[in-house]
């Protein structure tokens, strides 16, 4: 039997707050990975007040879900601002940033396509 802790970075068996896994200082964006394999990739983030993750794309889905706070999305040219709780899918190959017009925390899913797919 695999013993491999597929999530890793937090413990097991125990109840938590995402959202406490994850503290930025002034001018920081802080990342936790949980997860990260060919087909799925899950990392925390946290942002403090104005920092941003300049545009990019990926060969995957990503859906956000905002832990903390107010984020700010751009996503082929349109602005989506996300509240605690509210989550956006930003599709495969757009180009789309990541903004904190306040410090806020999130979660970042990417399912990424099969090899034949691509």
């Amino acid at each position: 039997m695999n013993t491999y802790p597929y999530i890793k970075n937090i413990r097991h068996e125990e109840i938590l707050k995402l959202a406490d896994q994850v503290h930025a200082e002034e001018g920081q964006v802080v990342s936790k990975t949980l997860a990260q394999n060919d087909y799925v990739s899950v990392t925390l983030f946290s942002f403090a007040k104005g920092e941003e993750i300049g545009t990019h794309d990926s060969i995957g889905d990503a859906m956000v879900t905002v832990m903390e706070g107010t984020g700010k999305f751009v996503v082929d040219g349109k602005e989506y601002f996300l509240n605690a709780g509210e989550s956006l899918v930003m599709p495969a190959k757009k180009p789309h940033s990541v903004h904190a017009p306040e410090a806020f925390k999130m979660m970042l899913v990417v399912i990424f396509p099969l090899e034949q797919d691509i």
